[in-house]
């Protein structure tokens, strides 16, 4: 499998992984994203313990406002992040 398969497969399996926590895997409570983020992204983003900023990451991803984050509000977070990222890495 190529790493880009791999990644992909990483993000579904990740977001599975949280969202099945509550019993619905369809999509993330913001608990299940704040421990998501915490997990996985935590040395990352450096400041997964600020519940101000947790919530502020939430508030960001719940595109549609229903209170959950779904899948494709999920990717939408990630390709941003991505995005910025990659160009933290080209630019310096």
């Amino acid at each position: 499998m190529s790493n880009l398969q791999m990644a992909l497969c990483n993000l579904i399996a990740t977001f599975d992984q949280y969202a099945k926590k509550d019993g619905d895997n369809k999509s993330l409570t913001k608990a299940e994203v704040k421990d998501l983020l915490k997990s996985e992204l935590g040395e990352l983003l450096g400041k997964a313990n600020d519940q101000a900023a947790m919530d502020s990451v939430f508030t960001a991803m719940d595109i549609n406002q229903d209170e959950t984050v779904n899948f494709e509000e999920f990717i939408i977070m990630f390709a941003g992040l991505a995005m910025v990222l990659h160009n933290t890495v080209t630019s310096s």
